[in-house]
């Protein structure tokens, strides 16, 4: 028989691994009603439904967008705080802090925290720098789905965010991207040196728990 001490800090060990996302291991489903942001930049209102389903072991991401700026890829994500336990939420027109006419990615910090898990074709990687983010078809719509092992995404989301849970009803989900063309003021920021027509947000929304 194994010592007392060597099962409780197993069960320690298991604890710490699975806590980060123990908050989401029922089923459930959470949904954002996403709205337009930087509409005028967008050249329309962008907008749609995010879905994130939890079943088992199975977690289920779905976006479908309209009002996107055609024929380009639009980077999507579910940001949050990386410490302590406020909620995000969606940016109002006095988000534009420098007064610029645009709220850039920077300037929604402040109430809505940090890029957390991209959605392309790879959410567990957690790599925001991809390829594979959907591109809008010539009407402004697209469509994504993609399923992953939630335990998988739990273990990367506690190694990029110690502390943090997956938590989605912290959480708040944007829509990215105006065409390369679009005239933006030169105080529009973003990350590093990646364009701020790629990081302008255009669309927001809460995730709510859906009632069962």
């Amino acid at each position: 028989m194994r010592p007392l001490t060597t099962i409780l800090g197993t069960a320690a060990a298991l604890v710490a691994l699975g806590g980060a996302g123990m908050a989401q291991q029922s089923d459930g489903t959470w949904q954002a009603d996403l709205a337009p942001l930087n509409a005028e930049a967008a050249g329309g209102e962008a907008g749609g439904t995010a879905t994130l389903a939890v079943s088992g072991d199975t977690l289920t991401i779905t976006v479908d967008a309209t009002g996107m700026p055609p024929g380009i890829m639009h980077l999507q994500h579910f940001h949050g705080f990386t410490e302590g336990d406020d909620a995000s939420r969606c940016p109002s027109p006095e988000a534009d802090a420098n007064g610029d006419g645009v709220i850039d990615l920077i300037e929604t910090e402040a109430l809505a925290g940090t890029t957390m898990v991209p959605f392309h074709d790879d959410p567990v990687s957690m790599a925001i720098v991809s390829d594979s983010y959907p591109v809008a078809a010539d009407d402004g719509t697209y469509h994504y789905e993609q399923s992953v092992s939630l335990a998988d995404l739990t273990a990367a989301f506690s190694e990029a965010f110690p502390g943090q849970e997956l938590d989605f009803e912290r959480r708040v989900v944007f829509l990215h991207g105006v065409a390369e063309d679009t005239q933006l003021p030169d105080t529009a920021q973003s990350l590093g040196d990646v364009p701020a027509h790629v990081t302008l947000p255009i669309a927001c929304g809460e995730l709510r728990k859906a009632e069962s």
